[in-house]
């Protein structure tokens, strides 16, 4: 049977905040077609300065994403040669300057460079959500493997669903790896060995485990999966969508690096933010009140607490119109 691409993403705008509902069919499996809806919804997200986060969810009522479609990978597989590990870095190398030309697509899509131009889409969608200044929170309504926990752990925040799921990466049992960054967000999430066992054994996590770990920040009744999800969303998203893009930038790809050159990450995205608009207007902000009151607002623990709610620190000048 040919792998037909069936899923959709259901968007539901409110306002700053949207809440996307992932359909894989029946099965609830990650497509080439929702790949690139998602890729659409990264692209429409970052160019609209009202929307400040995205909760992604599943339609299906126990399961956030299954794991990709495996005809889909099986298919992409035998369209391509058998190489060695040289030859298949070859090819992924290629595949990314000929995705990133889009000229060559409709050549590429007749190619055994198809399956690899394609991944690397992937991977280009999931860095692209690491590195924008919209807050993407999983609300795991149920369970996700492969591709569909590779999916979470993209997201800056995952809350989970308590009960008789669980969440993990079993590539492993189907003679293959993680393919969609498991290998490297699990491991950034959790760390080196525990993840390495986790990937070797092919055993997913219950949620209990999944937050012991580290590799969920919440679990809760799933009924409340959402609303807690989106509650996230809101809270972050009320952050200066700049401030979020390089805080995001700074901890993913510098925390990455070495440390001379993770330092030089947080100094271009410093600079870039200390020059910005709304950073001057806040700091201005901030030593006007400190003048008027004598004190330093973030030492009233008042101020403090609003500060974390609204997303900014209160000052004079914004309490009169500003």
């Amino acid at each position: 049977m040919h792998y037909e691409d069936k899923g959709y993403l259901e968007i539901e705008d409110r306002g700053a905040v949207l809440i996307v509902r992932v359909d894989g069919g029946p099965h609830q499996v990650f497509g080439l077609d929702i790949a690139n809806q998602v890729d659409a919804l990264v692209d429409r997200v970052d160019r609209d300065p009202n929307i400040r986060a995205v909760v992604f969810t599943g339609a299906h009522p126990d399961r956030f994403v299954s794991h990709a479609a495996v005809r889909w990978l099986q298919e992409e597989g035998a369209a391509s040669p058998t190489v060695g590990r040289r030859g298949a870095s070859a090819v992924a190398r290629v595949a990314r300057g000929a995705d990133r030309a889009r000229v060559l697509e409709p050549v590429v899509s007749r190619t055994p460079l198809r399956g690899a131009a394609q991944l690397d889409r992937l991977h280009a969608t999931f860095l692209r959500m690491n590195a924008s200044g919209v807050i993407f929170v999983a609300a795991l309504n149920g369970s996700a493997l492969g591709l569909g926990a590779e999916f979470a752990w993209a997201c800056d925040l995952r809350v989970m669903a308590d009960g008789d799921f669980f969440i993990g990466q079993p590539e492993i049992l189907l003679g293959i790896i993680p393919g969609g960054g498991g290998t490297q967000r699990l491991t950034r999430l959790i760390g080196t060995h525990k993840s390495l066992v986790a990937i070797l054994e092919g055993k997913p996590f219950t949620p209990e485990d999944a937050l012991a770990n580290g590799a969920v920040d919440e679990v809760v009744p799933q009924d409340e999966v959402v609303a807690r999800a989106t509650a996230l969303a809101e809270h972050f998203g009320a952050r200066s969508k700049g401030s979020v893009a390089a805080a995001k930038r700074s901890v993913y790809f510098g925390g990455s690096m070495s440390l001379p050159e993770g330092l030089h990450t947080e100094r271009t995205e410093f600079f870039t933010r200390v020059m910005s608009k709304d950073g001057q207007e806040l700091m201005l902000d901030y030593i006007a009140t400190t003048a008027a009151t004598g004190e330093l607002p973030l030492y009233n623990p008042d101020t403090y607490e609003q500060a974390l709610t609204l997303g900014s620190v209160p000052g004079r000048r914004s309490k009169n119109g500003r």
